[in-house]
């Protein structure tokens, strides 16, 4: 049963005003930038919302692929934003580059600490899957290097850019890689990314006990129902 009640208004109000506001055009005056300013919540209440309804699905299909839905929402949505930008009148071929290296900065460095901060404050003390962690960040070195370190090295062509031949090896590369890593976290090692229940809350009140050489899954009884051997037992054992 998913946590999430029923869906809040902004769910679908701001996918609305999205959608009502498309196609518009607006000048550099005081009203223009008024209208931009508008535009400019209305965009943030739709990634929001967007990211909302993946999250509730997510929550319904389970590990691992509710984190595999949610990282496809928040990719599809951030590359739309690039590709709408660089659609624009003014051409920036750059400007994919250096998003996803911001981008890459900005999650591995401020959103991980503001994440364990906050936890910490709540929670005290919080778990995570070390083999789960470490195949994400291994993955992520490898993409993050050949993508956007590797280039200031290359020779084939000035400047940091990858010839056509380099490009397709590399695009392959990253195919292969990424297949890897979803076989991974889905088939092969599906346990180190999926959080491990909680036995005590999960099974409270039931234990295995064993009778006859068997084990059978009865409720346990209450403390003051169970006999203790006397002292003369333990004596002669």
């Amino acid at each position: 049963m998913s946590e999430h009640g029923p869906m809040p208004r902004s769910a679908w109000i701001f996918p609305a005003f999205a959608v009502t506001a498309a196609g518009y055009v607006f000048a550099p005056s005081a009203g223009g930038v008024l209208f931009a300013a508008g535009l400019l919540v209305v965009l943030f209440g739709t990634v929001f919302a967007a990211v909302h309804h993946a999250e509730v699905i997510a929550e319904r299909i389970g590990e691992p692929f509710g984190t595999l839905l949610l990282t496809l929402a928040v990719t599809i949505i951030e590359v739309a934003l690039i590709a709408t930008i660089m659609l624009g009148a003014k051409a920036v071929p750059t400007l994919a580059r250096d998003t996803v290296f911001a981008v890459v900065m900005i999650v591995c460095n401020g959103l991980v600490g503001v994440c364990i901060l906050v936890g910490g404050l709540r929670y005290r003390e919080q778990g995570f899957q070390v083999s789960g962690a470490n195949v994400y960040l291994s993955v992520l070195a490898v993409l993050a290097t050949i993508t956007l370190v590797l280039p200031n090295y290359t020779l084939t062509t000035p400047g940091p850019f990858y010839s056509e031949a380099q490009l397709g090896f590399v695009s392959g590369v990253t195919i292969i890689l990424y297949g890897v890593f979803l076989y991974t976290q889905t088939i092969l090692h599906r346990d180190y990314f999926v959080r491990e229940a909680d036995a005590a809350s999960a099974d409270a009140g039931q234990c295995c006990w064993r009778r006859n050489s068997r084990w059978s899954s009865t409720p346990a009884p209450p403390r003051s129902a169970r006999r203790r051997p006397s002292p003369a037992l333990w004596w002669r054992s």
